[in-house]
């Protein structure tokens, strides 16, 4: 199991480390990363996860581990997931927020993938494809597409300014 570092609500480390099985209280909070790739024509890089889990199509994305700062933590989902070795400078920081149990910072990066290259982790990733937001919409209303995900997706593309307040509230 994966050690991760807890923090408290103004994400200052607390000095514990967690596991993926340990129970995670209102006053303790892991850190995750989730990065958008988006292409020239607008589409958006989903991975189907395996049954393992959950099976459903999601944005790549992960815990930070312990000791791991966060855009470390992107890289190497990044490049265990996909098999995809990206630059720092090629991510952006779009959002940190606190959600739930965790803290979560929101990447995204303009790039063209051929998926052809990609190498995923049969453990976690199932398949890969674009999608365009109005596909991704349609996948999570039939239960298929992560939906915290789905919103993160929403945020991302509402914060670079690529769909107004109202769009992002019916898309």
């Amino acid at each position: 199991m994966e050690k991760r570092d807890l923090f408290d609500k103004n994400r200052k480390p607390i000095g514990e480390i967690t596991t993926g099985d340990s129970y995670i209280t209102q006053e303790k909070f892991i850190q995750i990363v989730i990065i958008c790739f988006e292409n020239d024509k607008h589409e958006f890089l989903i991975q189907k996860r395996t049954e393992r889990k959950n099976g459903k199509w999601a944005l790549t994305g992960g815990h930070v581990i312990s000791e791991e700062d966060s855009v470390a933590a992107m890289l190497r989902e990044t490049k265990e997931e996909l098999g995809l070795e990206l630059k720092e400078s090629e991510m952006e920081l779009i959002y940190s927020k606190r959600a739930y149990d965790c803290f979560l910072d929101m990447y995204y990066v303009k790039k063209e993938i051929e998926l052809s290259t990609l190498q995923l982790e049969k453990e976690e990733v199932e398949d890969v494809k674009w999608a365009s937001l109005e596909e991704i919409n349609k996948m999570r209303e039939k239960g298929i597409f992560l939906e915290c995900h789905y919103d993160c997706l929403k945020e991302c593309m509402y914060f670079l300014g690529k769909i107004k307040e109202e769009e992002q509230k019916h898309v």
